[in-house]
């Protein structure tokens, strides 16, 4: 995974936003962060990577923004957060090695 920062990139609210694995971190909002936010961040973000890889990257982008527009659509409140790639993404990034005992396509193996 490849790290860049960048003054104006990625737009709005967010901090970072991953690329095919090439992840960009908004310099301005990474500055406030402790660094323990901002290893959280990247553990975020290696998790979308592994996904990407899984779903030869564009694969992760259709299904991502397919899915997108459904919830937006049939859940306005959880349109982001509920998508399975961030819930995923979410729920693991305070653990540290992870991605070693990640299971293929956790993104759709969740407890329910």
């Amino acid at each position: 995974m490849i790290v860049l920062k960048s003054s104006i990139f990625p737009l709005g609210k967010f901090s970072a936003i991953n690329l095919f694995g090439i992840v960009i971190l908004k310099k301005k909002s990474v500055e406030r962060k402790s660094v323990q936010s901002i290893i959280r961040l990247l553990r975020h973000e290696a998790i979308h990577t592994e996904q990407m890889k899984e779903l030869l990257f564009i694969g992760f982008y259709i299904i991502y923004v397919l899915e997108w527009l459904y919830r937006l659509v049939f859940h306005t409140k959880t349109a982001y957060k509920g998508l399975s790639f961030e819930v995923e993404a979410i729920s693991n990034q305070g653990t540290l090695g992870y991605l070693t005992s990640r299971r293929h396509f956790a993104q759709w193996r969740r407890k329910v």
